[in-house]
């Protein structure tokens, strides 16, 4: 059952989680002036022409790494479809949990710094995208299940 398109949605759920380790969500000029980048890894910022990371967010960072490990890991549960989607839907209410902390995250920050819609990055959309591939997975996941039900009637 490896072949199947929930892997795909699944691995890509994972893919779209370690991408917020690369990909800054929000994208500030400070009070400095300087350039000022916040990823789930810590915030970055331009100084002299070279980024530097001023804060580290070891905990968000841990956290990220466990989380986008989950949907990888729910591929090999292929034998049990029920427990898949039970910790599918467990991941979803993770990533939302996650996402919040992330918005707290960049508040503490960002110190004080108004955000507008300019100041987003890529980063941002990457937890609703890993979302929507898991929510895809469980829909692949049923129909298996529904084939299955379907070819143990013919029997």
């Amino acid at each position: 059952m490896l072949q199947r398109i929930q892997t795909v949605w699944l691995f890509l759920a994972t893919v779209a989680l370690f991408s917020l380790l690369l990909f800054p969500y929000i994208q500030i000029l400070n009070y400095k002036g300087s350039a000022m980048a916040i990823k789930a890894s810590g915030v970055y910022e331009d100084m002299g022409g070279r980024v530097v990371q001023t804060q580290p967010f070891l905990l968000l960072t841990i956290t990220t790494v466990i989380l986008a490990l989950m949907p990888f890991l729910i591929i090999f549960f292929y034998q049990n479809r029920k427990k898949q989607i039970t910790i599918c839907y467990l991941t979803i209410l993770a990533i939302l949990g996650y996402s919040f902390w992330l918005v707290q995250a960049a508040k503490q920050a960002a110190d004080g710094i108004v955000l507008g819609a300019n100041n987003y990055g890529i980063g941002l959309i990457l937890p609703s995208l890993a979302i929507l591939f898991i929510i895809l997975a469980i829909r692949g996941i049923r129909n298996d299940e529904k084939l299955i039900k379907s070819a143990d009637r013919l029997r």
